[in-house]
């Protein structure tokens, strides 16, 4: 769990060896997705990304939506320290209609060809899970969020 430290992420080292990141399903300037590649990123500046991969294919489709690279994402957390500041930078980068678009493919993704419906299909029997699923919800129930 993450603990907002007077009010900002200013100085918090973020540390994936002892907590998760943020659900897939969190927003921050109007997106899925970013809350959690911005802890993964963190950590991985702070050297404490652990089991988590930093520019995993899901970061990557934010990315690639904002036009941004792993790289120069990492950079700009690196420039910008702050959660706020990331904020700030990325708010104004798409129209709300944009954004919306995209969550709501991200939100409902579960696989764009048979190999990734395959691993998504075995991942949930593996969770015992028997109802729709999709990869943030993959991601939830393995962080244990249900």
């Amino acid at each position: 769990m993450l603990i907002l430290k007077n009010n900002t992420w200013e100085g918090y080292k973020m540390d994936l060896t002892n907590e998760f990141p943020r659900s897939p399903y969190d927003m921050l300037a109007g997106l899925v997705m970013l809350p959690r590649t911005f802890d993964k990123c963190k950590a991985t500046v702070d050297g404490t990304n652990g089991e988590y991969h930093y520019g995993c294919p899901m970061d990557e489709k934010l990315l690639k939506f904002l036009d941004i690279s792993v790289e120069d994402f990492k950079a700009k957390v690196e420039e910008l320290e702050t959660e706020a500041k990331v904020e700030e930078w990325i708010s104004e980068m798409k129209s709300k209609e944009e954004k919306t678009e995209f969550n709501n493919m991200m939100r409902h993704s579960d696989g764009e060809d048979e190999d990734s419906k395959k691993w998504l299909e075995e991942n949930k029997k593996e969770l015992g899970k028997e109802s729709t699923f999709t990869f943030f919800d993959n991601l939830d129930a393995d962080e244990k969020r249900f």
